[in-house]
């Protein structure tokens, strides 16, 4: 049996031993080892216990609650890979060591701005020499036996676009850690978010179906109320017609964020930075042009969606007899209306959407990040509502003129009008507030839109095998 034990020197007393695991299963090289000891300074036994919880976390393969020996080493190896890694994306000048400056570029890469002075003081607590720059050793030797998290962690904890669903898929795609990448856990973090969409679309969609109807017939002489709404569309097609419209609002999810992600990815390597996270101002253009071209590839989608959830019942007996009768009557170009006001809405919806969560972001972080960028479910959760629905906010009379574009073929007597047109008519005949029809129920829905996809992407994610947060 191998015992792993913790010596901790302090002054004037003699040194104190504490049992940290026990092996049962020894290689054959090491039967002759009866006792391994860990010396660490008297000053790091404070991180002690938090050390041992986080590396029992993180090492336990076979879920007994215990380190083995193979455990623990296999874990020592897999952690130093990573702080490889995280020292390597730090080290700008390839020197081999981190200095003040590098540490405030790499934060302001990622959108956390901090002083040369805040630089600094990290530097102190890593600094063994009193050179003020870290190298190697002095990185490994600290985070082996600290448990703070590193840079790329607040990636991991501040994930946006990939968790928070709330119907409208206009947001910048999220960044991915090097070690993301590498290990593939980057496609189940995006399968875990469409899986989360998909429950979050369905359980919102008479929500979103009353704010179609409201954005389509809604007026001064047709006020429609939500209670009103709900009551004509059950009356009109039953309980399942508040879900008109839900399944190629689903569908759309794995196509749109597929192309979405792989352009996003494309256009990095366009940019040519050689930073391997992108500034905000190159994630905004980025992210807006993959949406502008996932938004292209997948727009008939939409289209389709907005009629099938203004559909009467009887008028279509799928998706694909809609699609059928719009191309025999009105073109292959009835599937591209809306499209203008569409692309237009993308960079107000995304540069606000992400402006306000890197806002809220950067002061939680210098406000309340000590030992962990870890910000907590509710944190998490109030982060992405205030800034997706400041988002819509900001993009909705363009939202409003897309839908109603889109719906033209299927309201009686409607004229063919332009985007510009159709905006003087809506001032014209309703006001400002004409512009903004529908929008009590799509504010409705966000709140259970982000805490649905919340629990379903954690949830999936377990399944998954991607390692929790």
């Amino acid at each position: 049996m191998l015992c792993l034990c913790l010596y901790v020197p302090v002054l004037g007393e003699r040194q104190t031993e504490f049992e940290y695991f026990e092996s049962k299963g020894l290689p054959a090289e090491l039967k002759s080892i009866f006792r391994l000891s860990l010396l660490i300074p008297s000053q790091e036994f404070s991180t002690y216990r938090q050390w041992k919880q986080k590396i029992v976390k993180a090492g336990d393969k076979d879920l007994d609650g215990q380190l083995d020996f193979e455990e623990f080493v296999h874990y020592l190896q897999d952690h130093e890979k990573k702080l490889r890694l995280v020292f390597k994306s730090l080290d700008k000048k390839n020197d081999g060591r981190i200095d003040a400056q590098e540490i405030v570029q790499s934060l302001r890469d990622l959108g956390v701005k901090i002083s040369e002075q805040q630089a600094e003081k990290i530097l102190k607590s890593m600094d063994k020499n009193g050179t003020m720059t870290i190298d190697w050793n002095e990185w490994r030797d600290y985070h082996l036996l600290h448990p703070v998290e590193n840079i790329p962690e607040i990636i991991l904890y501040w994930k946006h676009s990939t968790i928070f669903d709330v119907g409208e898929n206009l947001t910048v795609p999220d960044e991915f850690t090097v070690e993301e990448r590498q290990t593939g856990m980057w496609w189940r973090h995006l399968v875990a978010g469409g899986g989360a969409g998909a429950v979050s679309r369905t359980c919102t969609a008479p929500l979103d179906r009353l704010k179609v109807l409201m954005q389509v017939h809604a007026s001064r002489s047709n006020n429609m109320c939500i209670i009103g709404g709900f009551t004509q569309m059950i009356r009109e097609g039953g309980p399942r017609s508040l879900w008109r419209g839900n399944g190629i609002n689903v569908l759309k999810i794995a196509p749109e964020s597929a192309i979405k992600f792989m352009a996003y990815e494309q256009i990095k390597r366009f940019i040519g930075t050689d930073q391997e996270m992108l500034r905000i101002h190159e994630r905004l253009l980025a992210g807006s042009l993959a949406g502008a071209i996932a938004q292209s590839s997948i727009y008939p989608m939409e289209v389709l969606k907005t009629r099938m959830a203004l559909r009467k019942t009887g008028q279509y007996s799928g998706m694909l007899d809609c699609a059928k009768n719009i191309l025999a009557k009105e073109g292959m170009a009835a599937f591209y209306k809306g499209y203008i006001p569409n692309m237009l809405g993308i960079i107000p919806y995304a540069g606000i959407d992400l402006a306000v969560y890197e806002t809220l972001k950067n002061t939680w972080l210098q406000r309340y990040a000590v030992n962990s960028a870890d910000p907590g479910v509710f944190v998490l959760l109030a982060c992405g509502t205030i800034s997706s629905t400041c988002g819509q906010l900001a993009s909705y009379p363009l939202a409003l003129v897309r839908t109603r574009m889109q719906a033209q073929a299927s309201v009686e007597g409607a004229p063919e009008v332009t985007m510009r047109g159709l905006f003087k008519h809506i001032l014209k005949t309703e006001g400002a507030f004409g512009l903004y029809r529908g929008l009590a129920p799509n504010f409705m829905k966000v709140i259970p839109a982000v805490s649905i996809s919340y629990v379903v992407y954690e949830n999936l994610k377990m399944t998954l095998g991607v390692d929790s947060r």
